[in-house]
């Protein structure tokens, strides 16, 4: 089944877009769990991160030899690239919570567990040094890797001179034909099912998308949205039922009715426009990056049109010929536990300009054990960069050395804001859609 028309009498037509699916790399198919450690994960991102960051050495500093962490010598400067580790004082230790005496931190979970004792090791295959000078342990994370010109002090430490990033990815040029007005949707944190969730307000957003609110102006706008992406936290379920009992059926009912309520609102959306659902955190999907699909067979209104995708977190596609590439907020989420900085989008640019999505996985952030591949890794810049689930709406256009250009957008909970997020493609300029149901007396 496939519905593109908007209203035939006012004839007015949607408008249709190319759309080309990069999920693949993030799909877990032919893999093994074999018990398998992290270290592998770990060894690939190292020697495909190793392999590019030489290349831009003799762009950066073709003078100084590059040495391995075994072959460092006194005084004597170098680069050495390697992976970051930040030891890190207030890092929850699941031991201490089986430790027969009491320790002294409190076993809170504080929103930030950075601490100015925090200090930086660098490893590769052959050791690891511990790290001074000017890299600052509140930006890094444990998990990314970097080239560092410095040299070994009398204490044994590695004195940092000067970093070098990988910095963004090659991009594949913007398609040059005049781009016309065509707007991309993107809803974060509906949470069908919650306290927090309003019914009215869900209704209000699939009816701006399909066309049915407003006059011609603005069913002339809607007509102009050819895609929408649900990047993540789309239901709640109630917790408390899930002890691992039997459940009674009026329990089962509990469980499946924000599912359902869920699938009659895609369903809306499916019948009129292309729409990509991402699993979150909260989801009925896989905890461990990255996630899967969520099962079609919970959406079996809205699995039936050929418009309905079930994608990955994280989740790449091509909109006529513009790269996108987002996640349901974890790997930024983490970030911010880990390390400091001005704003959410500063730890969104932060992981473009390390080449990876998830910098803290695995150590602080659930992944899968990837034995010859780290599928995290990005390779090519997308033009558009979203971040689902976050606290406020945000957004900011960053350049590239070789001149790419990349929006960054945070998307907001849509349960606690109403507010969803607009690109149009033809400009890569972002507005936000809000919707209120509350009336002032």
């Amino acid at each position: 089944m496939e519905a593109m028309e908007i209203d035939s009498e006012k004839n007015l037509q949607r408008k249709h877009s190319t759309y080309n699916l990069l999920d693949e790399r993030f799909e877990i198919q032919k893999e093994m769990y074999r018990g398998q450690q992290y270290s592998q994960i770990y060894f690939v991102r190292l020697h495909m991160m190793r392999t590019l960051l030489y290349s831009l050495v003799p762009n950066w500093k073709p003078h100084l030899p590059v040495c391995t962490v075994l072959g460092l010598e006194k005084d004597k400067e170098c680069i050495v690239v390697g992976t970051l580790y930040k030891h890190m004082k207030l890092k929850p230790c699941i031991l201490d919570e089986y430790s027969k005496t009491r320790s002294t931190t409190p076993l809170v979970k504080p929103h930030n567990f950075v601490h100015p004792d925090d200090h930086l090791v660098l490893e590769d295959e052959s050791g690891r040094v511990k790290l001074a000078g000017m890299l600052s342990p509140s930006v890094y994370v444990t998990g990314s890797i970097v080239g560092l010109h410095g040299k070994e002090t009398d204490a044994g430490d590695f004195l940092v001179l000067d970093v070098l990033e990988a910095g963004l990815p090659p991009q594949i040029e913007l398609p040059l034909k005049s781009r016309e007005d065509k707007y991309v949707v993107f809803v974060s944190g509906l949470r069908v099912g919650s306290s927090f969730s309003n019914p009215l307000q869900l209704q209000l957003l699939v009816d701006h998308i399909t066309g049915h609110l407003g006059d011609e102006k603005e069913q002339g706008i809607a007509a102009q949205i050819v895609h929408v992406v649900i990047a993540g936290n789309s239901i709640e379920v109630p917790r408390g039922l899930l002890n691992g009992q039997n459940l009674a059926s009026k329990d089962q009912s509990k469980l499946s009715e924000p599912i359902k309520e869920l699938d009659i609102l895609l369903t809306q959306i499916a019948a009129g426009l292309p729409l990509d659902i991402m699993p979150g955190l909260d989801d009925p999907a896989n905890f461990a990056l990255p996630q899967q699909p969520l099962n079609r067979c919970l959406f079996p209104g809205s699995s039936a049109y050929n418009t309905f995708r079930s994608c990955t977190n994280p989740h790449c596609f091509d909109l006529d010929d513009i790269r996108f590439l987002g996640t349901s907020g974890q790997n930024i989420d983490d970030l911010e536990k880990y390390s400091e900085a001005k704003d959410k989008l500063e730890f969104v640019e932060r992981t473009l300009r390390w080449r990876h999505l998830a910098p803290t996985a695995p150590n602080t952030l659930g992944c899968y054990p990837f034995t010859d591949r780290d599928p995290f890794l990005i390779e090519s810049c997308p033009h558009v960069y979203f971040i689902g689930n976050q606290d406020k709406y945000d957004s900011r256009l960053i350049k590239g050395s070789e001149g790419q250009m990349v929006r960054l957008i945070c998307i907001p909970k849509f349960c606690e804001t109403g507010v969803a997020v607009v690109l149009n493609l033809g400009n890569l300029e972002c507005h936000t859609l809000s919707f209120g149901t509350h009336f002032s007396s």
